[in-house]
């Protein structure tokens, strides 16, 4: 089992949540790719939309991918690449600021920076804290 951190704005996890699938980096296919089933999603959201210049920081949405399936959505002119998942729908938003000193991903000045790439593989004990830190609240 692997756990990754997909970087949406909160709007968009809300609509992946509704239709029980991941999408991240816009719609590529690669960051996808490199999950597999049984793995764990968790969504970090800097903002609450891509319009909003408005900070939120916060996790979002954790789940699990269902299946080893990549499909391509045709919404328009817009063709995004998706993956089922199943989210734990008791989650609770988290801010990231209260756990910026016991995170790994945390743990460097500019640490929002490598946030940036869209898809980030967490370690075991990130993965433990963020998942304690939803379920508890």
């Amino acid at each position: 089992m692997t756990a990754w951190s997909g970087v949406v704005s909160r709007d968009h996890v809300h609509r992946g949540v509704e239709l029980g699938i991941g999408q991240i980096g816009h719609g590529k296919r690669a960051g996808l790719a490199r999950m597999k089933r049984g793995d764990w999603l968790i969504y970090y959201s800097p903002r609450s939309s891509l319009e909003s210049y408005e900070l939120l920081q916060s996790f979002t949405a954790i789940g699990v991918v269902a299946d080893d399936e990549i499909w391509q959505a045709d919404e328009g002119d817009f063709k995004p690449w998706r993956r089922r998942v199943n989210y734990v729908m008791n989650a609770t938003e988290t801010p990231i600021r209260p756990l910026t000193g016991i995170l790994a991903i945390t743990s460097f000045p500019n640490w929002g920076y490598q946030l940036r790439r869209g898809l980030l593989m967490l370690s075991d004990a990130d993965f433990t804290i963020i998942q304690g830190a939803m379920n508890d609240r």
